[in-house]
């Protein structure tokens, strides 16, 4: 249990890399120990990016969105209106420092955020992020240094799903995507998600409690 409060910040829509920019400087202050452990909520215009490692011919059709170079993990993902993207900003030496215990952390905030409106999901074997069925729900992929986490996870809420068909999301090509609005067949706002997303996060990393700064809603 950390004795420290998780600190929320929505940050409304911002461009990706302004919010790059903004995720080191909280990860300096972090590692400073100027700030306690923060979460940046964002959504971002559309965005294609590519992880460290990427396979660069994963980007089929970029249309209208940017295409970026990330330092982040993983391979190719996509950012757009409609999806809550996550940036924790943790010291993992205050919890457990092990990437394999954060990345499945994380994945357990997602899983539980979606239990609360009834969408039952889980994990692949070999695979990140958070999937029902055979469809990624949640792509993650995120960087430490020092200990120090940046980047984070990509929750689809309501987004336009016909971005992902211009990519081979994370370079895996025989599984699909989906969102909480297709599964719950209903419209479904970031504000109703964000409540949950935080509750499930001080629960996981065993937060005593957790603040808002800033505007709640996205």
């Amino acid at each position: 249990m950390s004795n420290n409060p998780l600190i929320i910040k929505s940050l409304g829509n911002v461009p990706y890399m302004t919010a790059w920019e903004i995720q080191k400087e909280h990860h300096a202050a972090r590692l400073a120990g100027e700030i306690p452990d923060t979460l940046l909520l964002v959504e971002h215009p559309p965005v294609y990016t590519f992880g460290k490692n990427a396979n660069q011919s994963n980007l089929l059709n970029p249309r209208d969105a940017e295409v970026i170079q990330s330092d982040r993990g993983g391979d190719i993902t996509w950012h757009g209106p409609g999806q809550i993207v996550g940036y924790p900003i943790l010291n993992l030496k205050e919890h457990k420092p092990s990437v394999s215990w954060y990345m499945r952390s994380l994945e357990e905030v997602i899983i539980q955020t979606l239990r609360s409106f009834d969408i039952e999901s889980g994990r692949i074997n070999g695979l990140t992020g958070v999937w029902v069925g055979d469809r990624k729900i949640c792509a993650m992929g995120v960087r430490l240094s020092h200990w120090v986490t940046m980047h984070g996870f990509a929750l689809n809420v309501s987004p336009d799903l016909s971005y992902f068909a211009g990519m081979i999301p994370c370079g895996i090509t025989d599984k699909g995507v989906t969102s909480m609005a297709l599964e719950l067949n209903r419209k479904i706002e970031i504000s109703e998600v964000i409540p949950e997303i935080a509750h499930s996060f001080q629960n996981v990393f065993g937060f005593e409690a957790f603040g808002y700064i800033g505007d709640q809603k996205i």
